[in-house]
């Protein structure tokens, strides 16, 4: 449904975008990550037509955005981060205003009440925007992106400023549109992304550093391994031994008690599995093991470790790539 080759966007020697490609899938919910200046808007903006790129090229349903804009836009409804709103319009004015600014050919007043009950704003229809809440503001952006049943649904950070309650309902909203959408999610809220997101594509630098499966996106990081063990034992020689054993390179006592056992977390070294010669170890010593459970990263946890590995090896293959530069410079200027 969409596909981005090679993508680079350049401002003088700075690059905003450098050679991304991913696809999105028909059907597909993508969470699409990155801390601010990761090249997240830039990259929507070219994806939307607004921007034109550097090289490279994107397709909606093989229609290329920069040749033909005009039938690709057509496949596209974007939600930018602030909603398109004119607050003295009524919200039927301001969807009718959309119907013909996109020339949608759908009758009209089935199509605008179908958006609205879709969204709910059904009861709102006739009200000015400017007297809207957040979120009834907020739906009547995303109706907006509806009008012509675009195939691809696209959000730019859709719950900034809303209230919890608000928050489940546009999380809910956007579930049932990719029933029969295809949507892209950007957002910094990252239990959002593994609340409605199949997958997720994590950018930083201008350079994609992650693209996996929601469930499966603990693969895209390489880092070590977290136990929290409950030990019955003297808390300060427990916790000295396990800061000091060989696979183990982190150690805390935790607060959790249960009788006389005491919680301690523990970070054993990529690729050790650790939970054998810990046994071995706490029965010489007899000290009774009642308790080990595997901790999985959270999704900030990964973010944030994928962001910085991802950066660091970029800074790295990019200073790399100067030098290589520098170089050829060089050498062609003594020929």
């Amino acid at each position: 449904m969409i596909k981005i080759e090679n993508l680079v966007k350049r401002y003088g020697g700075n690059y905003a975008l450098d050679d991304i490609s991913f696809t999105v899938n028909e059907g597909e919910i993508v969470g699409f990550l990155g801390p601010n200046g990761a090249g997240k808007s830039t990259t929507m903006n070219i994806l939307t037509g607004f921007l034109s790129s550097t090289s490279g090229t994107v397709t909606i349903n093989g229609i290329d955005i920069l040749e033909e804009p005009k039938k690709a836009k057509e496949l596209i409804g974007f939600l930018p981060e602030q909603p398109p709103l004119y607050l003295d319009m009524t919200v039927e004015e301001y969807l009718n205003f959309v119907y013909d600014l996109k020339g949608c050919k759908l009758n009209r007043y089935k199509h605008l009440r179908e958006v609205c009950e879709v969204v709910k704003i059904t009861d709102v229809y006739k009200r000015l925007i400017r007297n809207l809440s957040k979120g009834y503001r907020q739906r009547v952006g995303i109706a907006q992106a509806l009008i012509g049943n675009p195939k691809i649904i696209i959000f730019d950070e859709p719950t900034v400023g809303l209230d919890p309650k608000q928050i489940i309902e546009i999380r809910n909203l956007i579930r049932t549109l990719g029933r029969d959408h295809t949507v892209i999610l950007s957002t910094h809220i990252l239990p959002e992304v593994q609340a409605v997101c199949d997958r997720i594509v994590v950018i930083n630098n201008g350079k994609i550093i992650a693209d996996e499966k929601t469930e499966d996106i603990t693969r895209a990081v390489q880092n070590n391994r977290r136990f929290n063990v409950k030990i019955c034992g003297p808390k300060k020689e427990v916790l000295a031994m396990l800061k000091a054993k060989t696979g183990i390179v982190y150690a805390e006592e935790l607060a959790e008690r249960d009788g006389d056992a005491t919680t301690y977390m523990i970070e054993s070294e990529p690729g050790v599995d650790i939970r054998k010669n810990l046994f071995y170890t706490l029965a010489e010593k007899g000290w009774p093991l009642i308790g080990l459970e595997g901790v999985g990263m959270n999704l900030e946890d990964i973010f944030i470790s994928l962001i910085d590995n991802g950066g660091e090896d970029n800074r790295r293959k990019r200073s790399r790539q100067q030098k290589s530069r520098i170089q050829i410079s060089e050498e062609g200027g003594d020929n």
